[in-house]
């Protein structure tokens, strides 16, 4: 079983607090921080509210101009309401917190006093009055905190902090063990370290202060910092003061913790307010916060409460900087505080830590060489806490007896259920003080040396009141006689209580025996309200399981293990069921048959319905419809080769023939006629062309140089664009010359010679045979034109070095080198292979394709890591493509992770494959849990996880699972996510046929593949048994599967290879905007700039860390900046780099070869002492963005939007995680921009507009009056009238067109980019979606947004149109992230948030730059913060480590399997992979001995509750509770309420009648929420709570109703 412990925040169970009984109103609408928070809403929140909670829902109308006028007009008078920030405007009437005394006694027997305030001064009620807001300002931000996964990706690169005493009140408890304590915080910490985490514990110094009331508490927090500072690797911080201090906010500077562990509550609410005071200061200092409670982990993760830092706790913090100073001080002030015993006995604190303070200086003499500190600490304490009692006796007339020592004696220990007396208890309390400032002195020493080891265990109270216990009622044989304490012991008791008596000279205290001098007593009764009563203990052993899959499985582990003897009671009370086999639908009551029935078959499309026929054939429209948005291929028809082997061996014998036949020779002239007829015919194309083209790009270099591109991109024939490209040449060079002679000696617009170089570099590398020598020289003097003297020698094979007079007046004064890689960028060619491949017919394959391919026709498995965009995915379709030719039978598997990804899957399918299928078959399926189809009869089935795994674990299904040809999983990444990953894992260990793992971000690719090597290893071994065996099952079933032959004759491949390629098409560029006043800041944000020293230190530079060529340029240059004397400057000179020198094309690799050796270089800085030079270079790089409030951030959107299509880089997608902000953000842009044409267009042009309906209108209106069936009865006037009215209605709607037309300033929309016919088509999809008008009119002016929320025709709308290129501008959350075909030219991260991790970044920032359409990416962080924007760009991918793979619903899945599947050895086989081979426990010992325990835990657990009996078979509810596997534990709770009769007694009717009350329903909906739809909520959301409406006082009571009643 996961280890799983919850730490919530046990303070509270003891120091309980009085919760605030008044309940609130949050009239808030949205989650978003820039909300206003109120609990008492006024009626003008109450009218804002409603102004911000409409919707904006629109339907479509005549008057549909005026319906977004509205809109324009509803979005003015929303931005006109302020905003404010703060949260602590709200009428709040609380009660103070009552502080409860840590003690069993009154607080007048002990107390520290604190100096009074005066409640009424006005200092002191404006306090009060602040800290009311203070803590409703932390509760607003703690309610909000999202429970996630705290160790992700940037933990291996990030430390945090915890806050030491929030970390002593998460095991604080007043009957806490001293030892336990200590124990429970290692094991918290020791975990957290074993996670990979690296984090620090801080002490405030203040906070100390907070503690005086409870000594037992002070002493274990002073015990703990020294333990952890020197029994421990734990780093311990106790030199800051408090939160405030300056050398904290220095600290939080310079190391930037990832976030802050804090408790939310106190022991008192003194403590509280401090740590609330921590919390709002970490908050506005962008440092993240984690609650201390509820806390759980497992085995690989940790979970808790996170609180996102936003700009409202900035603005909170700096509105309340003094009023926060001043409480943090209030609240730890103490004047001259006193200790007072017994209410009249009164002594300064200061004076016991001055006579500490002597009494070690006095010990130091005594014990020169130092002592173990228990020993220490005991004398200390004993000999203090003495003198003082003394002291404070004598003035005193109170007759109290000595205090009690302490001491070891030979007692037996037992539960103690006495506790100290009032009279003992003070003194008790006073030698813990004593305690805390011995050890706070001996902390400071120096130089005595201290044997630490046992700080974990200087107190045991529960073994002194054992020894008091034993002294007062079980030896009281006489006060005076001395007992033997055995020589050891008594000699050490002896030697402790002489250096008492020492220490304490001028006192007596008598001598050490005997050891109790008084009859008073120290102990009392401890009041219960439990009784106490014997329980028979049942025998200890585990219920036998005669089952060969445990005995395969946990053979090992239960030979160890006792079994109980068959009459056992624990046995003879199983509840015996009767035998469960699924026969019928769980949740129909159809009976169920061999094939999968519940699955719509379209297939039999026409034994069907005429109605469903047609909207069948709309589907598959749609769908290739929509898949020709995806790919711009043909659908290709696929011919089923029946005799695969045959047409290979005759494809041999062609190939050895030495006579052609007459036929082939006759293809091959008819081929070689109609290349030679297209090759004539490209060549008249570009004849024609030719001159215009020149002038076009003298004309305008940009518009001309994209014409000449789109040309080359329609030629096939490789003269004629060789001719194109001297051409293209020729012209640039003409155009840089005119540029450089208009210019004379002023500045030069270099990117003209970088179209003349981009030219050289084409023909030099793609044109190399058809290169002449005149082409040569011509080449040769063009680069010495452009200054490249070096490059000309290099091309022409001359030597020698150039002088000055032959620099050219048209030379860049830049280096060659340095021009390409800093000037030309993006524009340096890849390494790309020439040779085509006869597998691929619409490009050439790069080798590691090649290698996917080839691992296809092998059979064999491969996992492939590759970039976003690179190709991954074209093996996918070629594995379909073979499966489809191979045979009717065979099946591919697509694995999607998400149901948008499937249907796009679907759709590449229909848009690519075409094949003619017996009746019955079909090409493709779809099974999603909300959409299914053709799922047993296809031979494509798309899927998402968990549905494939419902067939593979699916005793019916085995036949269908046989049939599997290959399975591809794409984003197989998934495997690593917190929900769902080990549903990844089932699969890949159940099927038995090759695979395709197909990933962008995986950062221990070997990792995987060698488990996965070892899944398939055992798979071979497997699969040799069962084919051996010859079971009369196996046989029966082998006659029954009418699979044919061919598919069970595939050849078999056990292999796993690993392809990987790192190397991005197109490089990315990041950005950091900000706003400014009313201006942008957006600087170019250095890869770099994210690295820190102790990072480099620790971990290097990452490998994905890449670098653009004009980044690498910067990299060198600022390094030549920063240090002067750099040894290797010449070296490392792009003019004088090795890869570089002399070389005419540069290329892609090249420029990693210079980038990885800067890397190493930087490196090397920090190992040879210039840490000072490597942290300027770095500060050097970093950028320097301007913080903003979230409203301004937002209201400036759209003009963001507006600045990035200037810059020419839109399309965009913008990525924001709040839902709500996403379609907000849209809609701001839409309304910017209708405002914008309203305040271009002419002040009459609704009027005319207006004018022009009526005129049309009317026109209509007398068209349809002179209309007449007949037109030969119409006579002429009424005819030349109907033309006359035709005439002037297409005059009127052209000018009504004109008007309404949207000027091509106010859209984003390109409408070249999609004619008429197919936006009508898609905007057809909307007609019936409820914000459809508004998203057509948002489409029409180039503007989408896009959330799983949506509707799926909704989202597929966008999703096209962004493709074709129509929409520019999409706002989404990270719908889009995973796998959606959806490249554009830039990717905007809007919103923070804790979701936004390494994986999401990779993910989503691999959407920007489109191949064949964009040379670079940008990805620009909108108003991020830069901390998160360098941990972004630093922090590795995870590593995949697995998920805990087992649940008790699993394990029952796994035996009903093996228990009712046909084939008998191949179910066992597949329960047995899925239980030896976790990712987890792959090469882990300890976790595979765990997963044993957990499966015969899980497996007595089911045995017990009656869903196995001893045999394995399942029985009773196993059926309703495995199809509720998805929502454990609740599916056990549900079964065990249907068993126990709870939802019978429940669901009683009103008398007389069938149907159920409103409050019956109420508490049936309420039961199944709590099982079903359960949320984590911090506890601190109870704290305020806000009034709940019932159901029946709502129209949900209605909808509740006729659900049930139904």
């Amino acid at each position: 079983m996961p280890e799983s412990r919850s730490m919530m925040d046990s303070a509270e169970g003891y120091f309980k607090k009085v919760i605030h009984s008044d309940t609130y109103e949050n009239t808030s609408s949205d989650d978003e921080d820039t909300e206003k928070i109120g609990f008492i809403p006024t009626k003008e929140d109450e009218e804002s509210g409603s102004k911000n909670d409409s919707d904006e829902e629109y339907e479509t109308s005549d008057k549909a101009e005026a319906d977004v006028m509205k809109m324009l007009k509803e979005e003015e008078n929303r931005e006109k309401e302020a905003r404010d920030p703060d949260y602590c405007n709200a009428c709040i009437l609380t009660t103070e917190e009552v502080i409860q005394p840590a003690s069993q006694t009154e607080v007048k027997d002990f107390s520290i006093l604190q100096h009074e305030r005066d409640s009424q001064s006005p200092e002191i009620r404006k306090h009060l009055q602040f800290l009311k807001k203070l803590r409703l300002h932390t509760w607003a931000s703690l309610s909000k905190a999202q429970y996630v996964s705290l160790l992700k990706d940037f933990v291996e690169s990030e430390f945090f902090v915890i806050d030491g005493d929030s970390l002593l009140l998460m095991f604080l408890d007043s009957k806490t063990q001293y030892l336990n304590f200590f124990y429970q915080i290692e094991c918290f910490l020791q975990d957290f370290t074993e996670k990979g985490a690296k984090y620090v514990v801080v002490f405030f110094k203040d906070a100390e202060q907070l503690y005086f009331p409870y000594p037992h508490f002070l002493f274990l927090r002073t015990a703990l910092i020294e333990h952890l500072r020197h029994n421990t690797g734990t780093t311990v911080h106790t030199e800051f003061s408090n939160c405030l201090s300056s050398n904290w906010e220095i600290f939080l500077k310079k190391s930037y913790p990832y976030f802050i562990i804090v408790s939310d509550i106190g022991l008192n609410s003194l403590q509280t307010d401090f740590l609330s005071i921590l919390i709002a200061h970490s908050l506005s200092k962008k440092v993240n916060v984690v609650l201390a409670s509820g806390q759980e982990y497992d085995i690989l993760r940790v979970y808790g409460y996170h609180v996102q830092s936003v700009y409202t706790h900035r603005v909170f913090f700096q509105k309340y900087r003094q009023d926060l100073r001043y409480a943090c001080e209030n609240l730890v002030r103490y004047k001259e505080p006193l200790m007072c015993l017994y209410e009249h006995l009164k002594l300064s604190v200061k004076s016991i830590q001055k006579e500490v303070h002597q009494t070690v200086h006095l010990l130091k003499k005594l014990w020169p060489k130092g002592s173990d500190i228990r020993r220490v600490v005991c004398v200390l304490s004993c000999a203090v806490g003495l003198k003082i009692y003394s002291n404070m006796l004598k003035n005193s007339n109170t007759s109290m007896g000595a205090k009690t020592k302490q001491s070891a004696k030979r007692a037996q220990i037992r539960i103690m259920k006495s506790c100290w007396t009032k009279q003992v208890l003070p003194l008790i309390k006073m030698q813990q003080l004593c305690t805390h400032f011995s050890l706070t002195q001996l902390s400071d020493t120096n130089g005595w040396k201290l044997d630490l080891t046992y700080l974990p265990d200087l107190n045991d109270d529960s073994l002194l009141r054992n020894i008091a216990h034993y002294y007062e009622f079980e030896y009281t044989k006489g006060l005076e006689f001395k007992k033997e304490l055995g020589k050891e012991m008594e000699n050490e008791y002896q030697c402790l209580w002489d250096t008492v008596t020492k220490l304490a000279a001028k006192y007596s205290f008598g001598d050490a025996f005997p050891v109790r001098k008084t009859s008073q007593l120290f102990l009392e009764q401890e009041q219960t309200l439990f009784r106490d009563y014997e329980e028979e203990i049942p025998n200890i052993g585990l219920i036998p399981v005669k089952s060969d899959l445990v005995e395969n499985y946990a053979g090992d582990v239960l030979k160890d293990l006792p079994v109980l003897e068959s009459n056992d009671p624990a046995i003879t009370s199983l509840i015996k069921y009767k035998e469960f086999d699924e026969l019928r639908h769980w949740h129909s009551g159809r009976p169920l048959t061999e094939e999968y029935e519940r699955v719509w078959c379209n297939a039999d499309a026409k034994s069907k319905h005429p109605e469903e026929r047609r909207q069948i054939q709309k589907l598959q429209t749609f769908r290739h419809f929509y898949g020709s948005t995806l790919e711009n291929v043909t659908s290709k028809l696929i011919v089923h080769q029946k005799d695969v082997s045959g047409n290979d061996s005759a494809a041999v014998k062609k190939t050895e023939k030495k006579h052609k036949s007459k036929a082939e020779t006759i293809i091959e002239e008819n081929n070689r006629r109609r290349k030679s007829e297209e090759e004539k015919k490209e060549q008249e194309q570009w004849k024609a062309l030719c001159i215009p083209t020149e002038k076009e790009i003298k004309a305008n270099m940009t518009v001309g140089i994209n014409k000449l591109e789109k040309l080359l991109k329609t030629l096939k024939n490789k003269s004629v664009k060789f001719s194109v490209e001297m051409t293209g040449l020729s012209a640039c060079l003409h155009v840089w010359k005119k540029h450089c002679k208009e210019q004379g000696e002023k500045s030069r617009d270099l990117s003209k010679a970088v179209e003349v170089m981009r030219r050289i570099h084409v023909l030099l590398e793609k044109y190399q045979d058809l290169l002449e020598k005149p082409h040569l020289q011509k080449l040769t003097r063009y680069l010495r034109l452009l200054g490249f003297e070096n490059l000309a020698c290099s091309l022409s094979g001359q030597t020698g070095e150039p002088s000055d007079h032959t620099i050219s007046k048209y030379a860049i004064k830049v280096g060659p080198a340095r021009f390409q890689l800093q000037y030309m960028d993006y524009y340096l060619l890849r390494e790309e292979r020439n040779d085509p491949d006869p597998r691929v017919q619409h490009f050439i394959p790069d080798t590691w394709q090649r290698e996917l391919l080839d691992a296809v026709d092998n059979n064999e498995s491969a996992v492939i890591v590759a970039p976003t965009s690179s190709g991954k995915t074209y093996a996918s379709y070629y594995c379909m493509e073979k499966v489809l030719k191979t045979s009717n039978d065979g099946v591919v598997v697509y694995v999607a992770p998400t149901k948008a990804l499937v249907n796009q899957v679907v759709g590449t399918i229909y848009s690519q494959f075409t094949k003619k299928l017996p009746d019955g078959l079909v090409v493709c399926g779809v099974f999603t849990r909300d959409y299914r189809n053709d799922v047993m009869n296809s031979q494509i089935l798309v899927t998402v996880p968990q549905c494939l795994e419902i067939l593979m674990l699916s005793p019916r299904s085995q036949k269908w699972t046989k049939r599997i040809q290959y399975v591809i999983f794409d984003e197989v990444h998934c495997l690593g996510g917190e929900i769902g990953a080990e549903i990844w894992e089932h699969l890949l260990v159940t099927i038995r046929c090759p695979f395709l793992a197909l990933s962008a971000t995986v950062s221990n690719p070997e990792h995987l593949t060698e488990w996965l090597q070892s899944v398939k290893r055992y798979w071979r071994h497997a699969e040799d048994k069962i084919e051996g065996s010859s079971t009369s099952s196996e046989k029966n079933f082998t006659r029954k599967c009418k699979v044919k032959s061919k598919v069970q004759e595939q050849k078999k491949s056990y292999r796993v290879r690993l392809v990987l390629y790192e190397e991005r098409y197109n490089d990315l560029e990041k950005y950091v905007c900000s706003l400014k006043g009313s201006d942008f800041i957006i600087e170019h944000c250095h890869p770099c700039a994210a690295l820190t020293v102790s990072h480099i230190e620790n971990y290097g530079i990452p490998s994905d860390l890449s670098l653009s060529p004009r980044e690498s340029i910067q990299l060198y240059d600022t390094m030549v900046k920063v240090w002067q004397e750099w040894p290797r400057a010449k070296e490392l000179d792009p003019e004088e780099f090795v890869s570089f020198k002399n070389k005419v094309v540069i290329k892609k690799p090249d420029v990693r070869k210079y980038e990885q050796e800067l890397k190493k270089e930087l490196s090397k800085w920090i190992v040879l002492g210039q840490r000072r030079k490597v942290n300027q270079l770095l500060e050097h790089l970093r950028p320097k963005p301007v913080d903003c409030s979230e409203e301004e951030k937002w209201m400036r959107f759209a003009s963001f939007v507006e600045k990035l299509h200037e810059m020419n880089k839109l399309p965009a997608i913008f990525f924001i995680f709040n839902v709500n902000s996403v379609e907000y953000a849209a809609k701001n842009v839409f309304f910017s921009l209708l405002r914008k044409q309203k305040s271009e267009q002419h002040p009459n042009t609704e009027r005319e507009k207006e004018h022009l309906r009526d005129e049309l209108r009317k026109v209509k209106k007398q068209l349809i009056k002179l209309s007449s069936p007949n037109t030969k009865k119409l006579s002429p006037s009424t005819m030349d009238n109907i033309r006359f009215l035709l005439s002037t209605k297409q005059q009127l709607e052209r000018r009504l067109k004109r008007l309404t037309a949207v000027p091509s300033s106010c859209t984003y929309a390109d409408p070249k980019a999609v004619d008429g016919d197919t936006l009508r088509k898609i905007f057809h999809r909307l007609r019936f979606e409820r914000r459809g008008y508004v998203q057509q009119m948002m489409a029409l002016r180039g503007i989408g947004y896009h959330h799983g929320s949506m509707a799926a025709r909704e989202r597929q709308v966008v999703e096209m149109l962004f493709r074709l290129g129509y929409i520019k501008v999409v706002t989404a959350t990270s719908t889009l992230a995973l796998g959606i075909n959806m490249p554009c030219k830039s990717v905007v991260f809007a919103e923070d948030s804790v979701f936004l991790d390494a994986l999401h970044y990779r993910q989503m920032s691999g959407r920007a730059g489109r191949r064949g359409q964009d040379m670079i990416g940008n990805v620009f962080f909108y108003d991020i913060p830069l901390p998160k924007v360098e941990r972004l760009i630093k922090s590795n991918v995870p590593q995949l480590k697995g998920q805990f793979p087992l649940t008790i619903t699993l394990i029952l899945r796994l035996m009903l399997l093996a228990s009712k599947a046909d084939d008998k050895a191949d179910a066992r086989a597949k329960a047995l992979s899925v239980l030896k081979h976790s990712l987890m426990s792959f090469r882990k010992e300890r976790y595979a001995e765990i997963l044993k325990i957990y499966f015969m835990f899980s497996l007595q657990f089911l045995i017990k509750e009656g869903y196995l009996d001893q045999e394995g078979n399942p029985m009773g509810f196993a059926g309703l509770v495995t199809h509720l596997y998805y929502h454990e534990p609740s599916n056990f709770v549900l079964v065990s309420f249907l068993v126990k009769g709870l939802f019978h007694k429940l669901c009683q009717p009103i008398k007389g009648s069938t149907v159920f009350s409103e409050d019956v329903l109420e508490k049936l909906v309420l039961i199944l929420a709590n099982l079903f739809g359960r949320k984590h909520l911090p506890a601190c959301s109870k704290k305020y709570e806000r009034p709940f409406c019932q159901s029946k006082d709502t129209a949900m009571a209605g909808t509740t109703k006729k659900t049930y009643s139904r």
